[in-house]
C-alpha cells in the first residue's frame, strides 16, 4: 500500500512540476547588501522579461538573460513583470522579496506566480469540484456508485485472506486512479497545445463555436431527443481486462471504465470546464481536472468504507430524470456564451446583448416552469406532475433569475451574468440613466468623421487606436487605453463591476476612451507584414493588429490590460491596470 501510494504520489508531483516549470520562464532570487537589495531574475533561453513596476513606478524595458537590479531596503520589495517569447506573453505577475527572510527557496527559485494567478487556478480548482459533484448525480455515474463499491466488496472478499483494511485500500487507490486519469487529462491538454496555443483557446471563435454545437447536441441528449453513448466494446474490453488482472493495473483499468460509461454524462461538464481552464493558466487545465477528480471519486472510496450507508441511498428514478432535464437547461444557457465568443469575433450580430438576455430570460423561465411540473419531456414520469418541496424551491430561484434579467433588455449592467453576456457596446439601445428615454448607443461622431467612435452617458469611445488618438490631441484630452476581448470573461467582470460604477464613470468621462479588441476577427483591408522577434508575422485581421500593438508596445498579451496615455501617447502613469475589483484601488491609480 505505502510503495503504491509512494509511486502514483511521485507520478503526480512530477506531472504537476513540469507544468509548473512551463509557466515560470522567469526565476527571481533576492539578497541584503547593506541598506540595499539585490534582485535577480534568472530568464529561460527564448524568453524576455519585461519589469512594469519595481518599488515607487520603477518601469523598465525587456531583458534577456540574466538581469540585475539594486534598490533601496524595506521591508518588503516587490516586482511587477511578465514574460515573453516569440509566440506568447504570460499574464503580468508579482514577486515579492521579503527582507526579514532574506534566504532563497530550497530550490533556489524564489518565484512567485503572483495573487492573481493563484486566484485563477484556485478558482479554476473550485470551479472543477463544482462540475465534480454535478457529474456524481447524473444518471451515468450515480448508479455506478453501488455497483462499483460492491464489486470491491465482493472483489474483496473472495480474495483469500482478504481483510477489510485491504477492501479500504483497493477503494482509496481506485478513487486515486480516478484522480490521475482525469489530471492526466488536464496535463495532455497542454501538452498537445502547448503553452501558446492554450492562452488563445478561450477566445478562438472556431474552438468556441464547435463547442456550442456539442454542447446543443447533449442538451438535446439530455432532453431525451436521442442517447448519446461511447461504443459498448470499449466498456466490455476495459471490464474484461480488469476482471482477469490483479493488483493496482485492474483497478486503474476499472477507473478507465467509469470515465468511459460515465462520458455521456460528464463529457460537457469537462469540456466546458477545460475550454474555461484553457484562458486563465497553463496550470489550470490539470488544476480543473483535479478538482473535478477528486469530487467524483470522494464518494466511491468513502462508500467503500463504509458500505452500509449505500443502503440510504436514493434509488435511480424520476428525480435523476429531473436533474439530467435541469443540467439540459443549463448547458443550453452556457452554450449561448460560447456562440456569443464567436459571434463578436466575426461581427455577425446575430446575439447581441438583447438577444443574449432574451434567450436567457426565456430559457431560465422555462426551466421553472418544468420544474413546477407544467411542461414535461420524453423519459418524464407521470410523478413529475406532482411538485415536491425541493423542486418548488428551486423553480422560484429560477424564475426569481428569469426577472432579474427582465431590466437586462433595456441596459441594466446585470452584474451577475456579465461573466457570460456579450458587453454593452453590443447593445442597440437603452434606457438612459438620465431618463429621457432610449438612447442610442452605436452612434458615428460629429458628422461621420470618426467611424468608430461611439458616446453612451457622456462617455466618449473608439475602437480604432489612430482615430482615439486623432481625437484627443484635438480635443486636448488623455486617453485611457484598454485591450480588451470579446472571450475574455474577466474584461466583462471589470466593466460591470468597476467601469460602471457611477463614482469611477464620473472620472472616465474625462478621458478618451480606446478599446482594441485583440480577438476581433474581422478582415484588415489589406495584411500587414512586421518584425517581432527577429521573425516575419502577418497580420490579418483587426484583432491580431491589437494583439501586435499590446505585445510590442506595452509587452503584455493579457486581458483586461489598461494603460492612461496623454494626447502623444506617452505615458501619464507608468503603470498598468489589471484585472482588480478593487473600486478603490482602481481610482487610486486614475489620474483625472
Amino acid at each position: 500500500m505505502k510503495k503504491t501510494m509512494t509511486i502514483l504520489l511521485a507520478v503526480i508531483a512530477i506531472a504537476l512540476t513540469a507544468q509548473a516549470q512551463l509557466v515560470q520562464p522567469i526565476k527571481w532570487t533576492g539578497e541584503v547588501v547593506g541598506d540595499s537589495v539585490r534582485l535577480k531574475a534568472t530568464i529561460e533561453q527564448g524568453w524576455h522579461l519585461n519589469i512594469i513596476e519595481l518599488g515607487e513606478g520603477f518601469y523598465m524595458d525587456e531583458y534577456e538573460g540574466t538581469f540585475t537590479e539594486t534598490v533601496a531596503k524595506a521591508d518588503t520589495i516587490r516586482v511587477r513583470y511578465n514574460a515573453c517569447d516569440d509566440k506568447m506573453c504570460t499574464a503580468p505577475e508579482t514577486w515579492k522579496y521579503v527582507t526579514a527572510s532574506p534566504q532563497p527557496s530550497p530550490e533556489g527559485k524564489g518565484a512567485s506566480q503572483g495573487v492573481e494567478g493563484e486566484q485563477s487556478l484556485w478558482w479554476i480548482f473550485v470551479m472543477g469540484l463544482l462540475g465534480g459533484v454535478l457529474a456524481i448525480f447524473t444518471p451515468c455515474v450515480w448508479p455506478i456508485i453501488p455497483m462499483t463499491v460492491s464489486f470491491f466488496i465482493k472483489r474483496g472478499g473472495a480474495a483469500k485472506g482478504t481483510t477489510n483494511a485491504q477492501v479500504i485500500r483497493d477503494a482509496i487507490l481506485y478513487g486515486l486512479s480516478i484522480v490521475i486519469i482525469y489530471v492526466g487529462l488536464g496535463l495532455l491538454v497542454t501538452l498537445i497545445f502547448g503553452a501558446s496555443a492554450l492562452n488563445a483557446l478561450s477566445t478562438n471563435a472556431v474552438v468556441n463555436i464547435i463547442f456550442f454545437l456539442i454542447l446543443v447536441l447533449f442538451a438535446a441528449s439530455f432532453f431525451g431527443a436521442f442517447e448519446i453513448t461511447l461504443p459498448s466494446s470499449w466498456s466490455t474490453a476495459l471490464n474484461s481486462k480488469s476482471s482477469n488482472t490483479t493488483g493496482f493495473l485492474s483497478i486503474l483499468l476499472m477507473a478507465f471504465t467509469l470515465v468511459i460509461v460515465s462520458f455521456s454524462c460528464t463529457g460537457p461538464i469537462i469540456g466546458t470546464l477545460l475550454v474555461e481552464a484553457a484562458g486563465k493558466s497553463i496550470l489550470a487545465p490539470a488544476m480543473g481536472m483535479l478538482g473535478f477528480a477528486i469530487a467524483l471519486a470522494l464518494p466511491f472510496s468513502l462508500f467503500a468504507m463504509f458500505p452500509s450507508v449505500l443502503k440510504k441511498l436514493p434509488k435511480s428514478g424520476g428525480w435523476m430524470n429531473t436533474f439530467k432535464v435541469t443540467l439540459a437547461f443549463l448547458e443550453l444557457a452556457l452554450a449561448l456564451k460560447f456562440l456569443s465568443v464567436a459571434d463578436l469575433a466575426y461581427g455577425w450580430h446575430i446575439l447581441d446583448r438583447e438577444v443574449f438576455v432574451s434567450l436567457w430570460i426565456i430559457i431560465f423561465s422555462l426551466l421553472g416552469c418544468y420544474l413546477l411540473g407544467w411542461i414535461s419531456f420524453p423519459h418524464d414520469d407521470e410523478d413529475h406532475r406532482k411538485t415536491s418541496v425541493t423542486r418548488f424551491f428551486l423553480a422560484v430561484i429560477s424564475l426569481s433569475f428569469a426577472m432579474y434579467m427582465v431590466p437586462g433588455l433595456w441596459g441594466a449592467p446585470l452584474r451577475a451574468i456579465s461573466a457570460f453576456a456579450p458587453p454593452m457596446s453590443t447593445q442597440d439601445w437603452v434606457m438612459s440613466s438620465g431618463g429621457s428615454g432610449v438612447q442610442e448607443l452605436r452612434s458615428l461622431g460629429v458628422n461621420g468623421e470618426y467611424k468608430t467612435m461611439t458616446v453612451h452617458d457622456g462617455q466618449i469611445t473608439f475602437t480604432d487606436y489612430d482615430e482615439g488618438m486623432a481625437y484627443a490631441k484635438e480635443n486636448n484630452m488623455p486617453v485611457f487605453l484598454d485591450f480588451n476581448g470579446f472571450g475574455c470573461v474577466n474584461c466583462r467582470k471589470m466593466e460591470a463591476a468597476v467601469l460602471s460604477k457611477p463614482e469611477v464613470a464620473e472620472h472616465m468621462h474625462k478621458y478618451v476612451l480606446i478599446s482594441l479588441i485583440v480577438d476581433d476577427k474581422t478582415k484588415l483591408p489589406e495584411p500587414i507584414t512586421v518584425e517581432e522577434n527577429g521573425k516575419t508575422v502577418t497580420l490579418k485581421t483587426i484583432g491580431d493588429k491589437w494583439s501586435y500593438v499590446q505585445r510590442t508596445a506595452y509587452q503584455s498579451n493579457a486581458q483586461p490590460y489598461y494603460m492612461q496615455l496623454d494626447a502623444d501617447g506617452n505615458r501619464i502613469v507608468e503603470t498598468s491596470y489589471a484585472y482588480d475589483e478593487d473600486i478603490e484601488k482602481f481610482l487610486n491609480w486614475l489620474k483625472y
